[in-house]
């Protein structure tokens, strides 16, 4: 595993306070920033549960802000992240429609959310290679 992913888990096993899908994901890159972890807390507070609506899912929020922190700000990178998380997870990007299908598929929230943040903390992490930023 890399220090990022590694960090992702970390982040996850965190009771108290709570780390939404968003935060879990920026605040696995962050200390590569110049932002602290508790402003990379606070300035994803309002992304998790689909920007608390259930709207996008907060791993692709999440994976924007960071991508931003190492100065890419390039359409094409952006679309890719949604390219990405609709490949894998049927064309869906909405946070209600993910766990509606979690859980009609017998699943659990918390391990959803948790995969779901790995999986795109690995990919941020190779946008973040192949674009030279790590």
């Amino acid at each position: 595993m890399s220090k990022y992913l590694d960090r992702a888990y970390e982040i996850r096993a965190i009771i108290e306070p709570h780390h939404n899908c968003a935060q879990s994901v920026i605040m696995s890159f962050n200390r590569d920033t110049d932002i602290s972890d508790e402003v990379a807390y606070r300035m994803a507070a309002n992304f998790g549960g689909g920007m608390k609506n259930g709207s996008v899912c907060g791993v692709i929020t999440g994976a924007l802000m960071t991508l931003g922190l190492f100065n890419l700000d390039d359409p094409a990178i952006a679309q890719g992240v949604f390219k990405f998380f609709k490949s894998k997870h049927n064309d869906e990007l909405m946070c209600t429609n993910l766990l509606k299908i979690n859980a009609a598929n017998g699943g659990q929230k918390k391990p959803h959310c948790d995969a779901l943040v790995y999986e795109m903390v690995e990919y941020v992490e190779s946008v973040l290679k192949e674009n030279g930023k790590i």
